[in-house]
């Protein structure tokens, strides 16, 4: 089939000179000269390379294309702006979190420093699952040739390892790169994409985003100001979240198999003259099969992550700007481009097939709200302290029993005993040759027994 399309000659829709980059449109594809002459450059490399890992250049290069085009540069002024509205919103944080500051420096960012700085790690979440669309690939194709054929095979498999990572970097630079002209700050995709502890704004991505919104600029740079640096101070803190987050899209991606009668049925019928077929097929994701359990499993934890990590910040936003006269009118702008379906969705949707729900975030800083109300804002914001404080998807839904727990534990109460608790102590009884009585045994003198 690659051949068909990609090698030219009679039938190729590209005619027989090759690629055509007009011709490439008819595919959904619609890249300018050069950005085409980088790719094609890429897979040559790809086809020619005798390594097993995945060149993830064409993603670079893809992102700063689409990046950079209508980019503007930072002015004195928004530096100077920006930079003063970190330092007030620093201040407002620190009385509305127990969560200490960073103390790295903000900063002020052009999208093609954004692409720089954030790459990596949209490198390190998609490539376990480009790893495992190539590996189910290659598997495929092994299974399915016969036995004469196997040695021939290997060197085929390398080959369609390389080609088919390097599309998949492709399609991550294109992502990345009109992420980078939506994005307002670095956590504006609510996971920790720049480096730990740093907050940045992008002044083009912001100036857009205020337009028609009828509030004063300086507001609304507090707002994300005070946003920007919640996200910074929360990751910054807990060192355990990343990796937390991480693990979800690699659990996630070891579930991920190629559909090979699909992919049989589309080969058989493929009209290399008529390539929205193949499109369509790869676009709509019907060369995957449905989700495995676990693979729903692991999407439910991140998805319910997100939400804690996006409430717990809007929450502590919102305390910290409460003397933004137009806060309102502010964080249901904020609301409503989150409903709408703001960059993480659809940055996630590309890379791992998660749809962010608005409304788990919703019930998620609810739960927040009820609890600081409860118990305060120094336990509130202990419960990041370790994974295994961090409130289920259950308190989401209901915060009550989370917040008799932290109510008792201030209190100084002993927590209520369950089942294990008193199948462990019939135990121990059992063991020590008493009884889970409080009186000594018969045999034994009185006074107090060793432990």
């Amino acid at each position: 089939m690659l051949r068909r399309m990609l090698g030219g000659g009679e039938g190729s829709p590209f005619g027989e000179s090759g690629i055509d980059p007009e011709q490439l449109k008819n595919m959904g594809i619609d890249m300018d000269p050069a950005m085409m002459r980088q790719m094609m450059r890429a897979f040559q490399t790809a086809m020619s390379s005798q390594g097993e890992g995945i060149s993830w250049d064409s993603a670079r290069v893809g992102a700063l294309h689409v990046a950079n085009q209508e980019s503007r540069g930072v002015t004195a002024g928004q530096r100077t702006d920006l930079d003063q509205a970190f330092h007030l919103a620093d201040l407002w944080l620190s009385e509305a979190t127990s969560i200490a500051p960073t103390g790295e420096e903000p900063e002020v960012l052009t999208r093609g420093d954004w692409v720089e700085k954030t790459l990596p790690v949209w490198q390190e979440m998609a490539e376990p699952v480009a790893e495992s669309i190539a590996d189910a690939l290659t598997e495929a194709l092994r299974t399915q040739a016969p036995e004469e054929m196997q040695q021939m095979v290997q060197g085929a498999s390398r080959m369609l390892r390389q080609v088919g990572g390097t599309l998949f970097a492709t399609q991550l630079g294109q992502v990345v790169g009109r992420l980078s002209k939506e994005v307002v700050s670095g956590g504006d995709v609510g996971i920790p994409v720049m480096p730990a502890g740093v907050a940045a704004i992008l002044p083009q991505n912001f100036a857009d985003l205020g337009e028609g919104l009828e509030v004063p600029d300086d507001q609304l740079a507090l707002y994300f100001a005070a946003r920007e640096l919640a996200h910074a101070r929360l990751f910054k803190h807990a060192k355990w979240l990343r990796l937390h987050v991480m693990s979800q899209v690699t659990d996630y991606a070891r579930g991920i198999h190629v559909d090979t009668e699909a992919l049989d049925d589309l080969a058989a019928r493929f009209d290399p003259s008529n390539p929205e077929e193949l499109q369509s097929a790869l676009q709509s994701g019907a060369l995957l099969p449905q989700q495995t359990d676990a693979q729903r499993s692991a999407l439910a934890r991140l998805e319910n992550m997100l939400a804690l990590i996006e409430g717990w910040v809007d929450v502590v936003a919102a305390d910290a700007t409460a003397r933004v006269p137009s806060l309102d009118r502010i964080a249901e702008a904020t609301r409503r481009r989150r409903a709408v379906g703001g960059p993480a969705q659809d940055a996630l949707g590309a890379l791992v097939g998660l749809e962010l729900r608005p409304r788990r975030l919703r019930e998620a800083a609810a739960m927040w709200r009820a609890v600081g109300d409860a118990v305060g804002q120094h336990a509130r914001d202990a419960l990041w302290d370790y994974p295994d404080l961090v409130p289920t998807s259950d308190d989401i839904d209901d915060p009550s029993s989370l917040i008799a727990r932290l109510e008792a534990a201030a209190r100084g109460d002993e927590a209520p005993r369950d089942e294990m608790d008193d199948a462990l102590a019939q135990l121990l009884a059992e063991e020590s040759g008493g009884s889970s009585d409080d009186g000594p045994a018969d045999d034994e003198p009185d006074g107090p027994r060793p432990v």
